[in-house]
Parts: C-alpha cells; structure tokens; sequence
C-alpha cells in the first residue's frame, strides 16, 4: 500500500474521531511520522481532525505527506526534520512546537538490531539507546510537563513483545523495550490524576520496515494499520494494549512458562529470524 493511497485503509470509527479530538486536540505531535506505524498513526490523528506536527528524518516524504493530509482532512500541519539519535534533538522539538497547544504524544521513532551482541556494532548500538530510550525520555519529561499544567493530554510509547523477558539475537532492542515499557507503565499511574493518559502499545512482528533495518526475515506479521488502530481504540482506557491476534497469542502463549524458559524459545525464535 503505497503512502498515496488512503482509500483502501481503515478507518475510525465516528465515536472514537470523536474521542480523540475532545480529549487530545488541536495538536498532536507523532515521531517517526514517515513510515510504518507512526505514518499511520499520523493518518488516523489526520482524519480525526487533530493538527498535525510530523517528525521524522524523510523531509521530502514528510512533505507530501503533510501537503496530502492539509488537503484531504482540512488541518494544520507542521513538518520537523529531526534525527532524535542527537543530543539536541528533544529540545529542538521542544522549541519547534513551544506556540501550540500540542495535546497527544505519539513516540513511533525507534530502529532495532539483531544477530549476536558481540558482533555488533557498538556505534549503531549507542545510536539505537539515544533513539530508543533517551530521545523518549526528553520527550515524556517534556510534554508531559505540559499536559500536567494544562490537565490534559495523552502519550503512545511504542513498546514491544520482545520487551517483556530478555531476547537472544536481539538482545539490546529488546532491552530498550523493556525501558519503554515499564516507563509507560508507571507513568500510566502517576499522570493519570493530572489529567494524562499514557498506553504502552506493544505489538509482535509488525510489517513496518523495522526487519530491513533490523537485519531480519519476517514470517507472519501485523500489518502497520491495525497497530495504529487498536492502539488509538485504547489510549485512554488502558495502560497497555497487545494490537491483534498475533501479538496476543505471542504473549499469553508463554505467559505459563517460567522467564528462563521464555527467554531461550524467544532467543531460538529470534535465532531463526535474523539473515545473518
């Protein structure tokens, strides 16, 4: 499905439209807006009636996008070209969106690896912990000041499966899940009086592009599309949510096992997985 074509695509239903721009608008800002499950996260946001402030790398896809959803849905939307692997990248974001009421946080940028950590590249590895986990940081501190003062607002972190016991041949990414998710978690509760929702989206093997970088071959996957539905179905009602059967069935398969159990079948799936 090429990023032109929105007609095939799901869409909202009228209540949840609704719900997302009571509780979140006018403005929401969505990392990793490019491609994979933050573009179609944007697309839904879009279509919702939310402002949009699209972060990525893709400047030039960034752009056609931006000038797709101003025409199609009638928004405002804003187009920051940021590597959140530098330093500086969440006060960048912090100055570009200072001037509008930005409502919901949607954290989709991160990258993964796989094969043996000693083999790694310990260069690409540091670049994937500042986009993983301290990008996300920034940016949780951040906005999440804001919608504290103003007692509203939401965050999407993007979590994983593989976040919840360690991961062989996948060792790193999946630790900076876990980071993910238990921030999520306990951010779930603290922010919760203040009027700020927070969900962990944790999904299995996604068709998003991550694999190619990640350096792996995908078997039966989610698509893009229904992560960013079920995900927006449940911000705000829960604190974490398992998009499709996949994912489901994924993680309560192995809730019985013991974690060392959980941890090899998750490694020699992995295993099985990376190209290398």
């Amino acid at each position: 499905m090429g990023h032109g074509n929105f007609s095939r695509r799901l869409r909202l239903g009228k209540n949840l439209r609704s719900r997302l721009q009571t509780r979140y608008g006018s403005w929401a800002v969505v990392t990793g807006a490019s491609s994979g499950i933050g573009y179609e996260i944007a697309l839904r946001l879009a279509e919702a009636g939310l402002n949009l402030i699209l972060v990525a790398r893709s400047q030039a896809v960034m752009e056609r996008m931006a000038e797709d959803l101003r025409d199609r849905h009638k928004i405002e939307v804003r187009v920051v070209r940021l590597d959140l692997a530098i330093e500086t990248g969440v006060e960048s974001l912090s100055a570009a969106t200072h001037d509008l009421d930005v409502g919901l946080l949607v954290t989709a940028a991160g990258f993964g690896t796989s094969g043996s950590f000693l083999n790694s590249n310990l260069e690409q590895e540091m670049e994937m912990l500042n986009v993983n986990c301290r990008s996300l940081l920034g940016l949780c501190w951040y906005f999440g000041q804001r919608f504290a003062k103003q007692r509203r607002g939401g965050m999407v972190l993007m979590s994983s499966i593989v976040g919840f016991q360690g991961m062989p041949f996948a060792a790193h990414y999946a630790a900076t899940k876990a980071y993910v998710h238990a921030l999520a978690e306990a951010l779930y509760i603290e922010l919760a009086p203040l009027g700020v929702d927070v969900i962990a989206s944790a999904p299995g093997p996604t068709n998003s592009g991550f694999a190619d970088r990640a350096g792996m071959k995908m078997g039966q996957a989610l698509s893009p599309v229904e992560v960013a539905q079920a995900t927006l179905a449940a911000l705000g009602r829960k604190s974490m949510v398992l998009p499709g059967f996949l994912s489901k069935l994924l993680t309560y398969s192995l809730v019985p096992l013991p974690r060392w159990a959980r941890v090899r079948i998750m490694g020699g799936v992995m295993k099985s997985m990376t190209k290398q």
